[in-house]
């Protein structure tokens, strides 16, 4: 019963999950606008979501060592395979790439997206509690 549940609601774990990464990959550009020769990131969401869907979970990265005598771990921080470096619109004389609409855009509508990702996460859990109780 609870692998039918886990198979239910995995695409909007794997979703919200890759969605919040992206929240902060965009916040990091906007926070770094004035920082000369910084190179604004972003990754392809729908890669990234069929990438993770296929594999069953949102993968770990694993921490790279330099020497033997380091402690074997990994980071449940990023679940991002490749993060791209955009290309800018117009080139800046500082070297920076940042482009504060577009990344206001892509934030507000990540945002947003994210937003609709929890109301149909709570519909979809609000219909199964339903199913659920008996009447």
């Amino acid at each position: 019963m609870i692998d039918k549940l886990d198979n239910e609601l995995r695409f909007a774990q794997d979703a919200m999950s890759l969605r919040a990464e992206r929240q902060q990959v965009l916040a990091n550009n906007i926070a770094n606008a004035d920082t000369p020769n910084y190179r604004a990131r972003d990754f392809d969401f729908a890669s990234e979501l069929a990438s993770s869907l296929s594999q069953g979970r949102v993968r770990n990265m694993a921490l790279a060592t330099t020497s033997d005598r380091h402690l074997r771990a990994s980071s449940a921080g990023s679940s991002v395979h490749e993060l791209l470096y955009r290309v800018p619109d117009q080139p800046s004389l500082d070297g920076n790439t940042v482009d504060m609409d577009r990344e206001r855009a892509q934030f507000a509508d990540n945002s947003v997206r994210y937003q609709a990702s929890l109301t149909f996460l709570n519909n979809r859990l609000q219909s199964l509690k339903n199913a659920m109780q008996s009447e």
